[in-house]
Formats: structure tokens, sequence, C-alpha cells
């Protein structure tokens, strides 16, 4: 049988390589892309229509898209929008002909991260790629650890939208007055400021005296933030009020809810921004605080005492 045209995967499956979805009309620009990426070492599959993007969806997992603007049919900003509603954190990169700032601002306004200008240029391309799918990476690996938890947790973008919520965090946000809480849905102007405020304390370094941060408008629920410098994606941890936490400092108790949830010592890293050593050293100093020796037991003496 044939392949279909629209559906081309034109490189072998590599363990761990960067895969991108490139979704062009012109089989010219398909076939260079897919070359071109490929000799990158990344894993390329190539769609000939927004429709058919986003059936690839369902057996391709890319980190990344390469979408075309202009297409017939369903166009980019079309495309877009029906990929964000189904993958709010997937980077989209727009290939656009050069000084179409209408393209260019409708895109972000559409969910792009980025964009790249035609006659395209490889080299720029992999560095946009390779940047945006490796935080998309890290994004999945924490969306991963917040939905299998039973501790209340959810995440925000950039662009003000909740990308996801466990079962606890949604039951949580709704009994406290968040009705529309689920993904894709704008963050109340309480909650943006509230994140914004998280994201630029991680920015600086700043943990706080407790680690959160109370948000006013929403039943006093408090949050404290899980994720550190150098991530977009903004993970939070919810709880009601005051409660009494461990003898742990507020960076100490963030890396011990990322070991608890059964990250590696650099995954820890890669998620609050921070060296594999450093993250060795808060292990030290929790496990002489909760004594204990092991990380197991650290583990069960911090689920404890976090409730």
């Amino acid at each position: 049988m044939a392949p279909d045209p629209d559906l081309l995967d034109s490189s072998p499956a590599l363990a761990g390589a960067t895969r991108v979805l490139v979704v062009d009309d012109s089989p010219d620009a398909r076939g260079f892309l897919a070359r071109a990426l490929g000799e990158e070492a990344m894993q390329v599959h190539a769609a000939a229509s927004g429709g058919a993007a986003l059936d690839a969806l369902a057996a391709f997992a890319p980190d990344a898209v390469l979408l075309d603007v202009d297409m017939p049919g369903m166009d980019g900003f079309a495309t877009c929008s029906a990929m964000m509603d189904r993958h709010a954190d997937l980077p989209v990169i727009f290939m656009t002909g050069l000084g179409e700032t209408r393209h260019i601002v409708r895109g972000f306004e559409v969910g792009a991260c980025d964009y790249v200008t035609k006659p395209v240029v490889i080299a720029e391309v992999v560095a946009r790629v390779r940047s945006h799918a490796g935080k998309a990476r890290l994004a999945r690996s924490a969306r991963e650890a917040v939905l299998a938890s039973a501790v209340p947790m959810c995440a925000a973008g950039p662009d003000g939208r909740l990308l996801w919520a466990n079962a606890s965090a949604t039951a949580l946000l709704r009994a406290h007055g968040w009705a529309s809480a689920a993904a894709g849905a704008p963050l109340p102007p309480a909650w943006r400021e509230a994140f914004q405020r998280l994201g630029a304390a991680a920015q600086d370094g700043q943990a706080g005296a407790d680690g959160g941060d109370r948000v006013d408008g929403l039943g006093g629920l408090r949050l404290r933030r899980l994720t550190g410098a150098g991530t977009t994606v903004v993970v939070v941890e919810l709880s009601r009020g005051e409660t009494a936490g461990p003898a742990l400092t507020a960076r100490e108790a963030e890396v011990m809810i990322w070991v608890a949830r059964g990250k590696t010592n650099r995954d820890v890293a890669e998620i609050l921004g921070m060296s594999p050593r450093t993250v060795n050293k808060h292990l030290e100093h929790i496990y002489e605080k909760l004594g204990v020796e092991t990380r197991t037991a650290a583990v069960a003496a911090a689920q404890r005492s976090l409730g």
C-alpha cells in the first residue's frame, strides 16, 4: 500500500531524539525540512494539511511543531488553535514570510510560542526547536508527576491559562469558587497576578519566607511554587489556609515534593533550576532534619509532615 502523502514519518525512531511535526502544504518545503532536521538527529513527522496534522497527534507525540501559516482549507492559525485545545503546552513555531507582522501577532494570539521567517535558515530553526522542545519535555515530565499525585497541584503557562491540574486540585479549586477550572481556562485576575509574582520570584531566586503566596480572590487558598527559574510553566501546590509544615526550608520542601513524586536528582535539578550537586546538598540537610538515612525513609517522613 502506498504511503499517505499527507502523513509522512520521514526518519527512523531514535531513542531520546527530539520529535518534530512539520506542517506545510508544499511537498518541497516538507521534504527539505524533513531531510535537514533528520540530519540533526531529530525524528520528523510531516503533514500536508492542518487536518492531517491534528490526526497525526493521535499517534505521534511531538516535542515541537513547525507550522506554515498559509495553507488551503484549515490555515495555520486555525490549526494552532485546535492544537492548543488538545495540548495547551505544545510548543508551536510558525513559519511565515518576511515582514508579515500581522501573521506574527496573530500567531502569538492563538497560542504559538515563536516564529521563523521564510526562507528559513536551518541553523535558526534547529536552535529554536531544540530550545522549545527541551522546555516542553521538562513541562511534560512535571505534568506527569502532577497528574499522578494525590497532593493538589496545578500549573499555568506564561499566557495566563491553566495548563493542567490533578483531580485533587480541580476539586479544591471548584470548591473554592472557580467553577470553570479546567485545562485551557484563563486564570481569574487574582490568580494570574499570584502566578506572575511566583514566576518573578523564581527568576529572582527568591523562595520566600514560607515558599508560598496567598490568593485572596478564591477563598484564601495558599499557593507554593514547585518550579524554579528558567521554566515558563509555573507549577504550584495548593493548600487550605495556614498549615504547619515540616522543619524544612522552602527550597528543601520543594526538593522533597519532587523527590516524593519519583523524580531523580537530575530531574529535580532541571525542574527547580539548580545543579544536581545543589540537590544533593539539600537532600543531605533534609535527611538530617528528618532523622533518616535513606531516600525512601525521607519520602515517607516528608509525606507525613507535608500531609
